[in-house]
């Protein structure tokens, strides 16, 4: 969230203020007593929070109040508001964007900077695209004072905080790499009364790749209480996990085979009822008992989760030790599975994987050979 990226900011040199975070209107007229006129700031993970009406000026703490009971609350883009951010109103001469990105497509980092920008460099970026500078960054050799200096005057930062810039892009650089971000964006970087160069919002995206070994600081940014309950429990289960709002769940072994299931089951999901996938679980190639166990315990736990496709195609792990670890993690779960599970194997060994769901004679396993086939069955019991 903005206040968490103001605080990666800081500590690595960037200037920014880091305002008080607050999660009630009576806190936020507190907090506006202490800073006066002020900037009341809807924290959600989201883009557009001012055009939602998530972000208002304030000139005394009754309006802080005021803005402060509107917001909380509030939804945007479908994530409900719990906390503002209360920052003094300093009111921007000139707005700027500036961001560094992790470019998978040139297998590179990009910096994309505009003295244009602000919040409304998507449009600059359609009417006046030469407007909004785009320059490749070697990860090897990376932004130091040179490279800040090159970046700054292709972009064209105005004299007077052209040295700011120089200074402010080497320590963004910073949050980028030491941090292990995919995404360092400032939007808008403003040039404040007296030349004052200064990130007034933030935004970033860490690899959580990097947070166990790396960054077990990272822990502190997330909000628990707002983690919805069965992803942290995939989490903990180290599953890679997402929840989805649908019917059918998904378990399937490689990221690419579980988006198409995704796909087919959105489809076949139009003739029974328009019932949709209801998350992605990707099990990877160690699908034995427990794996298996665990994943359908996070699904099973699902209470909109009406039908389970297991959709797998031996590699690595053969059919048969997919088709074992079905079987154990019934026995794991015991009374907990009791929602119909279609399974379709294909792949290594997978005539011994079939033979063993078949001995299993589960009354809640059906084997499907097709992956259309298993999609369209899953589709019809999850509508049943």
């Amino acid at each position: 969230m903005e206040y968490q990226a103001k605080e990666l900011f800081a500590k690595h040199g960037v200037t920014t203020t880091l305002g008080i975070v607050v999660t009630t209107a009576e806190e936020a007229r507190a907090a506006a007593e202490e800073l006066g006129f002020c900037v009341v700031k809807a924290q959600v993970k989201a883009g557009g929070r001012g055009k939602a009406g998530g972000v208002k000026l304030a000139k005394t703490p009754d309006e802080a109040f005021e803005h402060a009971s509107a917001i909380l609350g509030m939804e945007i883009k479908g994530l409900r508001v719990n906390r503002v951010l209360i920052t003094p109103a300093t009111p921007p001469q000139e707005e700027y964007y500036f961001s560094f990105l992790l470019d998978r497509a040139n297998r590179r980092y990009l910096c994309i900077a505009s003295v244009e920008g602000g919040v409304e460099i998507e449009e600059v970026a359609k009417t006046n695209p030469d407007a909004v500078k785009q320059i490749p960054i070697n990860p090897g050799t990376g932004v130091d004072a040179e490279k800040a200096r090159e970046i700054a005057t292709e972009a064209k930062f105005p004299e007077p905080v052209f040295e700011q810039a120089v200074t402010m892009i080497e320590a963004l650089y910073r949050v980028f790499t030491e941090e292990d971000a995919t995404l360092v964006e400032v939007n808008p970087l403003a040039r404040l009364e007296g030349d004052k160069l200064e990130a007034l919002d933030g935004k970033v995206s860490l690899d959580d790749n990097a947070s166990e070994v790396r960054h077990p600081d990272h822990e502190q940014f997330v909000i628990k209480d707002e983690t919805d309950p069965l992803e942290a429990k995939a989490k903990e289960k180290g599953l890679n996990y997402v929840k989805l709002d649908g019917q059918v769940g998904i378990i399937g072994n490689g990221a690419g085979l579980v988006m198409s299931t995704l796909d087919v089951v959105a489809y076949a999901g139009e003739k029974h009822g328009g019932v949709r996938p209801a998350n992605f679980l990707d099990i990877g190639g160690g699908a034995n008992a427990q794996v298996m166990a665990d994943g359908l315990d996070v699904i099973l736990n699902d209470h909109q989760v009406k039908s389970v496709f297991v959709n797998v195609f031996g590699g690595i792990t053969a059919c048969d030790e997919v088709a074992n670890g079905i079987r154990g993690a019934l026995e794991i779960l015991g009374d907990e599975a009791s929602k119909p599970l279609v399974v379709r194997l294909d792949g290594n060994n997978v005539a011994e994987g079939r033979r063993i769901l078949d001995e299993l004679n589960h009354p809640l396993v059906t084997q499907v050979p097709t992956m259309d086939g298993a999609a369209d069955k899953a589709a019809e019991l999850a509508n049943n």
